[in-house]
């Protein structure tokens, strides 16, 4: 695929980004872009590897290796190389509903993976992922394409993130009418309101989702099931269901002084910021300004990151991010080889941003929150901490070991919990008695996805947990199959 030769005669390279000083300025997107001639050379860089291990979307050591969408990117990549964009893209909608999203905020399993990464640099997969949608937009080669004719079958999908809309948008294409709900006053979940605009501008998932409404897919905004409309409603009135509500239970950190004011979860940080900015520009006020105060990021993941970002916009004093691991090495260890998700050392974007003002990562790493302490008003004022260390204990089993002396006291009159999500909130689950496995997700088989319940199916975050973007399209998918299966007997749905 691509220049046979290519891998060896030319370098990966990506467009840049703009200047971490300029972008945190304002909440536009913050990647520059690749002329034509460029992504073509990216493009002849993918090798005819026999076996293409990037779009193989499997797990090991509970981490993706490869596409989890199985993209044919070998193919497209041959095909930009080529200068076929056309053709590149209707390889790429074959696998994928929703490209403009994954080539923006999926951390990219798939160049993890590329045999080209054995002995160099993968190619830059996502990046030309990216440039391929938005051309097919840009060209309007994308274009509404509503189903010929309609089953009379009527399919209800609980949650509208990236498992919801893909699993709307697959079974509007096998002629079922659909209706999706969304408790917020817009649609798109996690991609509207829990990723920050300057990593996926809010105008993309508009546009998806009025392509979408155009083929026939029915939104209900401000609409919470389980509270304005019954569970039990929605499978008397359709053929069938599909919750895909998503993993929002956050992890809480129960410790002294949890209740102080300036403790927030980091959904309810970056979910008012972005109501704000969208409603308002900000002018409105209704969002938890980091203006001027020390923050503490508690949590080192991807949503730790954005909290980082939107902190340093808003114009914060200070910000710092904790992480309860170690540092991660600056290569891949033996214990983590290709074509694992190589788990090495990284500056992202809030990172390089604190980095660009402050002079040095944010993040701490062995950390442990030991209390917060609060000032006369009740409103926290400083985070107590001590250093750790990850040690066998008798079963043999790795836990945290407290560093006698190492306490430290850290001014901070903003707290953020960015660390993870237990599950799936239970309202629906528990009206309809759906099974429950032990991490409280909704109970369906991979593959499968059908609950205990005649006619309802689970996907995304709601069945397997916390997971990724890309994952999430994968069980919308697959779960729209499953459905249509179910609703007609057979299924030509992929």
């Amino acid at each position: 695929m691509g220049r046979p030769t290519g891998f060896m005669e030319y370098k990966r390279e990506l467009p840049g980004d703009r200047s971490p000083l300029e972008r945190i300025k304002d909440w536009e997107e913050f990647h520059h872009h690749f002329d034509e001639e460029k992504l073509r050379t990216q493009g002849a860089r993918c090798m005819d590897c026999g076996i293409p291990f990037c779009h193989s979307g499997t797990l090991i050591n509970g981490m993706a290796s490869g596409c989890p969408v199985n993209n044919l990117i070998p193919e497209w990549n041959d095909l930009v190389y080529r200068g076929l964009w056309r053709e590149a893209l209707d390889r790429l909608m074959r696998t994928n509903n929703f490209p403009e999203f994954t080539g923006r905020v999926c951390p990219a399993p798939c160049e993890g993976s590329c045999t080209v990464g054995l002995n160099g640099d993968p190619v830059t997969i996502k990046e030309i992922e990216r440039e391929i949608i938005d051309r097919g937009f840009r060209e309007g080669w994308i274009r509404p394409e509503p189903p010929e004719t309609r089953t009379g079958k009527k399919v209800a999908v609980v949650g509208s993130g990236p498992a919801g809309l893909a699993a709307a948008s697959q079974l509007n294409k096998a002629g079922h009418t659909v209706t999706v709900y969304e408790r917020a006053d817009r649609i798109g979940g996690l991609l509207m309101y829990g990723i920050p605009n300057m990593k996926l501008d809010k105008n993309y998932v508009q546009r998806r989702v009025d392509l979408m409404t155009s083929e026939g897919v029915t939104f209900v905004t401000n609409t919470e099931v389980g509270k304005d409309i019954s569970a039990k409603q929605l499978i008397a009135d359709n053929d069938a269901v599909i919750l895909a509500g998503g993993a929002t239970k956050p992890r809480d950190l129960p410790t002294e002084g949890r209740n102080l004011k300036g403790i927030h979860f980091a959904m309810e940080f970056l979910h008012k910021n972005t109501k704000s900015l969208l409603d308002s520009q900000h002018a409105d006020g209704e969002y938890i300004t980091a203006k001027g105060k020390d923050v503490i990021v508690i949590g080192g993941g991807d949503t730790g990151t954005d909290c980082v970002g939107t902190s340093l916009r808003h114009g914060c004093n200070s910000v710092t991010q904790f992480e309860i691991m170690g540092r991660p090495s600056d290569n891949r260890l033996a214990n983590n080889p290709w074509p694992q998700f190589p788990r090495v050392y990284k500056l992202d974007y809030g990172q390089e941003e604190a980095a660009a003002v402050y002079g040095s990562d944010p993040r701490t790493y062995s950390i442990m929150t030991k209390r917060f302490v609060g000032d006369e008003n009740g409103h926290v004022k400083e985070l107590h901490t001590v250093e750790i260390e990850w040690k066998k204990d008798e079963n043999g089993r790795f836990g945290p070991v407290e560093v006698p002396g190492s306490e430290k006291v850290w001014p901070c009159q903003l707290v953020m919990l960015a660390m993870g999500f237990l599950g799936p909130e239970e309202t629906v689950l528990k009206e309809l008695a759906v099974e429950q496995d032990e991490r409280s997700n909704a109970k369906a088989e991979y593959g499968k996805y059908a609950t205990n319940i005649e006619g309802v199916f689970a996907a995304g975050d709601m069945r397997r947990g916390q997971s990724l973007v890309v994952w999430a399209i994968n069980e919308g998918r697959e779960a729209a199959r499953e459905c249509d299966r179910y609703l007609m007997g057979t299924t030509q749905l992929p």
